[in-house]
């Protein structure tokens, strides 16, 4: 069935919204607004109409916030390539939790307002030293630009340490992202796994609503098609997959279908356990779940979470309830994978069998 078609059939019955306090969906009408506005046809992102919606906070080195300081590391100018580091006060070792932002690969920054804050809620709730990436965005920088930002960063913090706090534990390393940041953290994740990496150890992978794609149009795709209230919708998905992937390719390439034709094997790498949240509301959702499905069949640990009733990026909004929910979940899987990080590590034979597990929705 064509999308067009689909689109059609599923206008024929009345839209189920999403149960959202009216100003999350006041705010998400005029994000969308504003994206659909900055996506040019031509493939241009209006970066000045982005600014006026995108604050820009900085960073706070000297005073404690929220129980979280934070501090800019810049690695290379000319990429803008830098990352803020979340120190909570807290004097334990602590879980180091590498993450990379949304916003399709064409807009948002560590910067960002709504980023700055669920970083540093990370920080104070996990608890954990949280190390926010800057990357380079398209159109004006393409696949793989971002990837290659991500695991530089990797690679330097692996290499040195001291730029993190004394009480960071980089044996319990946790890579993560939402959107189009958890697409880099999982590629990120393929290429530490073909890496010797010296003191870094990857344990966990969190992939927030995952930016997968691919020239097929989902059952999700057709059916959630209320641009305005879901924030993500068919027409930015194609613009941004357009403006980051190599000219001439299609949405079936590697980076975007992770699952599909054209998929990197991870069958015998040493692939960190997976936790993948899903929303009910997200068009994406059918991608999300592909991927979780195709890691369990590459033999590899994996945990599907679903928020039935949650929409793109829900956990941007803090008064939403299932934020709060989603950080204790994030927090009970760092800890159950740090415990079966440290019995393999204690244990003569260097192995452990663990099982998949697929967590009921909250």
């Amino acid at each position: 069935m064509s999308l067009s078609k689909s689109l059609s059939d599923s206008h024929q019955h009345k839209f189920a919204r999403p149960k959202l306090p009216w100003t999350v969906r006041l705010c998400v009408s005029v994000i969308s607004a504003v994206i659909d506005a900055a996506c040019r046809p031509s493939g241009i992102a209006s970066r000045r109409l982005i600014h006026y919606l995108d604050y820009q906070t900085p960073p706070n080195p000297n005073k404690v916030k929220n129980s979280v300081s934070s501090i800019d590391v810049s690695l290379d100018v000319s990429r803008n390539l830098w990352f803020r580091v979340y120190s909570p006060s807290n004097s334990q070792l602590l879980p180091v939790l590498i993450f990379f932002h949304g916003g399709g690969f064409s807009f948002l920054s560590t910067a960002s307002l709504g980023y700055d804050m669920l970083c540093r809620n990370f920080a104070f709730k996990l608890p954990a030293i949280v190390v926010s990436v800057n990357y380079r965005l398209a159109p004006e920088h393409r696949y793989p630009s971002q990837y290659n930002d991500g695991f530089d960063v990797v690679k330097f913090l692996d290499e040195n340490a001291t730029v993190l706090p004394q009480n960071a534990d980089l044996s319990r390393c946790f890579l993560a992202g939402d959107s189009a940041g958890a697409n880099l953290a999982h590629h990120v994740a393929v290429r530490a796994c073909k890496t010797e990496l010296r003191t870094m150890k990857v344990i966990g992978l969190v992939s927030l609503q995952p930016f997968f794609g691919g020239e097929e149009r989902t059952k999700s795709e057709a059916q959630l098609v209320a641009p305005s209230s879901l924030l993500v919708s068919v027409p930015r998905t194609d613009w941004c997959w357009k403006a980051f992937l190599p000219k001439g390719s299609n949405r079936d390439h590697a980076a975007a279908n992770v699952s599909g034709p054209n998929a990197e094997d991870i069958a015998g790498l040493d692939f960190p356990a997976t936790m993948v949240v899903v929303g009910g509301f997200d068009p994406l959702k059918d991608w999300q779940k592909r991927y979780y499905e195709w890691l369990r069949k590459s033999g590899k640990e994996a945990s599907l979470i679903e928020y039935p009733n949650m929409i793109h990026a829900f956990y941007i909004f803090p008064n939403l309830p299932e934020a709060s929910q989603l950080v204790m979940q994030i927090k009970h899987f760092m800890a159950k994978c740090s415990s079966s990080s440290k019995v393999l590590s204690s244990s003569e034979s260097g192995t452990l069998s663990a099982a998949p597990n697929h967590q009921a929705s909250p």
